[in-house]
């Protein structure tokens, strides 16, 4: 498959100006970013693959470009917001900040989301509590695409768990309840790429190494009950308790264009010195990384990296050198910035003639 190198800047700005045809400029920039990190990262599940259903979605209006977003409730930690159709990075950020604040003040923060639409990369919002010296747990549930344990019917979302720690190693661990991110399928079709025979059943419920059978049928928990239990909770917290769409009833962003997602998350940001100093979590969290990197390496294993590691590596090395990117994807980049064009050209027609 032939790549184009393109910088990591050059990339960003490109994206933006894609979404600026539909999105405030700040909005268009912080979406940009979060799909290009999920590229740097190695995570091409939620890259910049992902723009054609987004803008698809805002051109129908079934995603509200400047959403009104609306905190309210909860006590001195807790707090609602409800994301007026946004887009999920949107609604997700200003989720997270209010989270941030919060811990800030109190130690702990919680808040949920509800009327929102897919957020991308969980790791984005881990990382935003990172960047704030605070440690976070990030869930959100999302479409029927994954059978409860014990059946054979798409029920649970592919629900990411995340998790983050700051400290000279910093934690980030972002994983799919599934044995793989259904983005992950949804791409190898786009490529014609076939999949892993493990990863999911057809319609008729028959493992599968096409991702098209696979789009019609169910992706696989990850550890059979395991990976069920956890959706269920992340179909819970982010979706019973928040006022969000839940139990199946989640739309699909990439097949149903009839109406909104209203997708629900949760973000709950912490201090990781609530109960002893700083410099004593620090030492004791370095000490930790410390001892699970000397562990004796299985056969097969160079090192041992901790969670999010090897991903932070990838995209420092992906903001020096660029990006590759794919044939495909930069035909669909060109496409998408004729779209923007033409929307923004429609934009300025309409408020001439008003």
């Amino acid at each position: 498959m032939s790549t184009s190198l393109v910088s990591y800047d050059t990339l960003v700005a490109t994206v933006a100006g894609i979404f600026s045809a539909h999105l405030p400029e700040g909005d268009a920039q912080h979406v940009a970013r979060c799909l290009v990190d999920a590229d740097t990262r190695g995570v091409a599940s939620h890259g910049i693959g992902r723009i054609p259903v987004y803008t698809k979605r805002l051109r129908l209006g079934l995603v509200n470009p400047r959403p009104s977003l609306r905190v309210t409730g909860g006590d001195a930690a807790t707090a609602h917001v409800d994301g007026d159709n946004g887009m999920g990075y949107v609604v997700a950020q200003k989720a997270m900040d209010e989270a941030i604040a919060r811990a800030s003040q109190f130690g702990i923060g919680m808040v949920l989301a509800s009327h929102s639409n897919h957020f991308g990369m969980s790791a984005s919002y881990v990382q935003q509590a990172l960047d704030a010296g605070l440690g976070s747990f990030v869930f959100t549930n999302a479409p029927p695409l994954m059978p409860v344990w014990g059946g054979s019917t798409p029920f649970l979302g592919t629900s990411p768990f995340a998790f983050g720690a700051p400290g000279e190693t910093p934690l980030l661990l972002d994983m799919a309840t599934s044995v793989v991110a259904f983005g992950k399928i949804r791409r190898a079709a786009r490529l014609g790429e076939s999949i892993p025979a493990d990863w999911a059943l057809d319609a008729q419920g028959r493992a599968t190494t096409d991702p098209h059978a696979a789009i019609d049928g169910v992706v696989l928990p990850m550890g059979g009950p395991k990976g069920s239990g956890l959706g269920l909770m992340m179909d819970l917290l982010a979706g019973v308790m928040s006022g969000a769409a839940f139990g199946g009833q989640v739309r699909n962003q990439n097949a149903d264009f009839s109406a909104p997602q209203d997708v629900g998350h949760t973000f709950i940001a912490f201090k990781p010195d609530l109960f002893l100093s700083a410099e004593a979590y620090r030492e004791r969290a370095a000490a930790l990384v410390q001892r699970a990197k000397a562990c004796t390496l299985a056969n097969g294993f160079d090192d041992i990296s901790m969670p999010g590691e090897r991903e932070e590596a990838m995209a420092r090395r992906a903001r020096l050198e660029g990006l590759a990117v794919s044939e495909q994807d930069m035909e669909m980049l060109r496409e998408e910035e004729q779209l923007a064009s033409g929307s923004a050209a429609e934009r300025s027609g309409s408020h001439s003639a008003a």
